[in-house]
C-alpha cells in the first residue's frame, strides 16, 4: 500500500469510530428518554391522562395518575391523580344537575369496567345509586391524596389548586374534559 492509500484508510477508519462513537451515543439518548427517572415516560403517563379525560375515560385516567405516581413521586403527582378524582365528581354532580341519569349509569359502567368479562356479565347499577356510591367514593379519595400532597408541599398545593379553581371558573360546563393550562399535561 502506497502512503496516500494508508492515509486514505487511516481516515476511513478514524470515519467509521466516530460514526460509531456517534450511534452509541444517540442510542444511549434515546434508550435513557425511555427509562425510569428520565421525565419522558412521567409526561407519557400525563400526555395518557389528558386524552383519557377528554374522552371522558375516568378510570384510564386514574391509572395513568397512579402510575406517574408509582413512577416520579411528587407533590404535583398527588395534585393530579386528587384533580382526576375531582374531575369525576364535577362531571357526575353535572350530570345529575341536568337529569342525564343514563349517562350516569355509563360513568358508573366504564369506572366498573373488567374487561371483556363484562360483556358476559355486565354490571347492572342503578343510576341514582351509582351517582352517590361514586360520589362518596371519589371524595374519599380526592380527601386522601390532597392529604399526601399537602404534607409534601402545602404552598405547592395552594398554588395549583388556585390554577385549578381559575380553569374551573373559566370552563364550567367542561372542566373535567380537561387540565389547567400551566399543568402542562
Amino acid at each position: 500500500m502506497n502512503s496516500t492509500n494508508v492515509f486514505q484508510h487511516q481516515g476511513l477508519q478514524r470515519g467509521c469510530v466516530v460514526l460509531l462513537f456517534m450511534s452509541l451515543l444517540w442510542m444511549g439518548g434515546a434508550l435513557a428518554s425511555t427509562m425510569p427517572g428520565s421525565g419522558l415516560e412521567k409526561r407519557e403517563n400525563l400526555r395518557l391522562a389528558k386524552i383519557y379525560l377528554a374522552a371522558g375515560d375516568f378510570r384510564r385516567a386514574v391509572l395513568a395518575c397512579q402510575q406517574e405516581i408509582n413512577e416520579a413521586p411528587s407533590v404535583e403527582s398527588y395534585v393530579y391523580l386528587t384533580y382526576v378524582y375531582h374531575a369525576i365528581d364535577g362531571y357526575l354532580n353535572w350530570l345529575a344537575s341536568r337529569d342525564e341519569w343514563n349517562k350516569v349509569a355509563q360513568l358508573s359502567l366504564g369506572l366498573a369496567t373488567r374487561g371483556t368479562f363484562d360483556l358476559l356479565d355486565p354490571v347492572d347499577s342503578m343510576a341514582r345509586m351509582a351517582k352517590e356510591m361514586i360520589g362518596e367514593g371519589v371524595r374519599q379519595q380526592f380527601d386522601v391524596t390532597a392529604a399526601m400532597a399537602n404534607r409534601l408541599d402545602k404552598i405547592t398545593v395552594n398554588r395549583m389548586w388556585s390554577e385549578q379553581t381559575q380553569w374551573k371558573e373559566a370552563n364550567p360546563d367542561q372542566w373535567w374534559t380537561g387540565v389547567p393550562p400551566e399543568w402542562d399535561w
